[in-house]
């Protein structure tokens, strides 16, 4: 990132400065000794107030240091001292934008907000209005996604009808690096005054209204090619050097911003895929009972898991649970802890006591350093009975036509937290029609109440769904999360992981 000071004070030689047209961070680093003094050498300094993306960054003129031939310098009595200082003046305002611009992105903490605000800035610096960024890292790994700044999902629709090579992004991402046109900028300034422009092109640009392109590589040392951006304008036009030079610094950083985020997204994807693989890939499907599950993976890969199995004599064994931790060390214990109450409910199922006592054993004498909430109920759809037990989780929840209530558990420590673990069961009767929830902590704590409100929370969610959608649990299920998690709270991404288990008893 950027780090330009507020105020800078520059001490320059004015005939030696007068004799060099410099870039400007050659000309800072050379004749610009940074400094916090009180006040700059020009009297009136630009003020850079917040950047507005939908505003290009404000143009410097410098006055020419000589006159036209016949004709007098208009700078000629001003000296060049003054306009050294004018010169000045552009540089620490570009630097200026090009900070705030990238402190902007730096705050972005998602690929899609960190791609949305890059086409943002570079439309503002060199003055298009549209763009659209073509995401394909060029190791084949994903993710690939395209998306635009003021073009719909039609517009893009349209662009994407165009064959690639012919458009500048199809260029720049399908050149192998270090050849002729894979690493450098493609300015097209008419596009309809282009000889051999290929006729769909032509059909396009005339359909969305835009008459010329530019577009940069969007590439790093060490990811390589990550990407293309490209910016439309209305008009025939083309950035002048200054916001080429403006654009290709903040490309620079706004790049590597991107590869880091992009090395995230793929960690995110494999901890959520191997959570998934660990979870059972179906719901069983028995007789007198209906049931829907939903999980949501947290960013750090969590130790939430659910299961459901049938077991013998007609029986069904539901089961959820939470480790401690995240991370990969988190997912492994959850799998591992998954598969041994697997066994153990086929072995003995039908005393849920027993069950979690065997787990506690196995929990302590194998993983000492961790422990986990789990609640495990044997079921017995033809006469709607449930017997369960839980260790420091969460009561069930019943929902029905006459009553939405928890159930009441006794209070147990979670497994691995006591030398010997044991708590008595609980029997409950469920009538025709009712749904059973259960779930597992996160949902209470993605909410950000107090445990006690957010157990009111959930009790008036499940209250609250409609008669229609009593019937099914995949309903309940989806009215749940986003009553009690609205605003997108439901969503993967969140710092917990929740689960969902609903079972409706017919």
């Amino acid at each position: 990132m950027l780090d330009i000071p507020s105020r800078v004070r520059v001490h320059v030689e004015p005939p030696l400065a007068a004799q060099n047209d410099m870039g400007v961070c050659d000309a800072i680093e050379q004749y610009a000794p940074v400094g916090r003094p009180d006040a700059m050498n020009a009297p009136h300094l630009p003020k850079v107030a917040g950047i507005d993306s939908t505003v290009p960054a404000p143009a410097h003129t410098v006055a020419p240091t000589s006159s036209v031939t016949g004709i007098p310098s208009a700078t000629s009595s001003i000296g060049p001292g003054a306009v050294l200082q004018d010169r000045l003046a552009g540089w620490v305002s570009d630097l200026t934008t090009l900070h705030e611009l990238t402190e902007r992105l730096a705050r972005t903490a998602a690929l899609d907000d960190a791609l949305q605000e890059l086409l943002r800035a570079g439309a503002a610096l060199v003055g298009a209005r549209r763009g659209l960024i073509v995401l394909e890292p060029a190791d084949g790994l994903g993710p690939d996604t395209t998306i635009g700044l003021g073009l719909g999902r039609a517009d893009l629709g349209h662009i994407e009808t165009v064959p690639r090579s012919s458009m500048s992004y199809g260029k720049l991402l399908d050149t192998p690096a270090g050849l002729p046109g894979g690493d450098a900028e493609i300015a097209q300034p008419d596009l309809f005054a282009e000889d051999g422009l290929d006729p769909r092109h032509r059909e396009v640009a005339a359909r969305l209204g835009y008459a010329a392109s530019y577009a940069l590589p969007l590439s790093t040392q060490a990811a390589g090619r990550l990407g293309a951006a490209v910016w439309l304008y209305d008009e025939p036009a083309e950035p002048v050097e200054r916001q080429r030079h403006l654009i290709g610094l903040y490309a620079r950083y706004a790049t590597e911003h991107l590869a880091r985020l992009v090395e995230l997204e793929r960690t995110r994807a494999c901890m959520a895929t191997i959570t998934e693989e660990l979870l059972p890939p179906r719901l069983p499907r028995v007789s007198g009972v209906q049931l829907a599950a939903r999980h949501r993976t947290g960013p750090r890969g969590g130790g939430d898991w659910y299961d459901a199995l049938p077991l013998p004599d007609a029986a069904l064994g539901l089961a959820v649970g939470s480790v401690t931790g995240a991370g990969p060390s988190a997912i492994a214990a959850m799998g591992r802890l998954r598969a041994s109450l697997r066994a153990y409910a086929v072995m003995e199922g039908e005393d849920p006591v027993a069950v979690l006592s065997d787990l506690e054993l196995l929990l302590r004498l194998t993983e000492p350093a961790r422990s986990a909430t789990a609640l495990f109920a044997y079921c017995e759809p033809a006469l709607r009975k449930i017997t369960l037990a839980g260790a420091g989780h969460s009561p069930p929840l019943v929902i029905g036509e006459r009553r939405t209530e928890f159930v009441e558990t006794s209070v147990s420590a979670p497994l691995g937290m006591l030398a010997c673990w044991e708590a008595p069961s609980v029997e409950l009767l469920a009538e025709p029609g009712e749904t059973v929830l259960l779930y597992t902590d996160g949902l209470l704590h993605r909410t950000g109440d107090p445990m006690d409100r957010a157990f009111s929370r959930l009790h008036a969610a499940a209250a609250s769904v409609p008669r229609a959608l009593r019937d099914d649990p995949d309903a309940i299920a989806d009215h749940v999360l986003r009553t009690v998690l609205p605003d997108g709270l439901d969503e993967a991404g969140g710092e917990e992981d929740v689960v969902l288990l609903a079972a409706r008893f017919e």
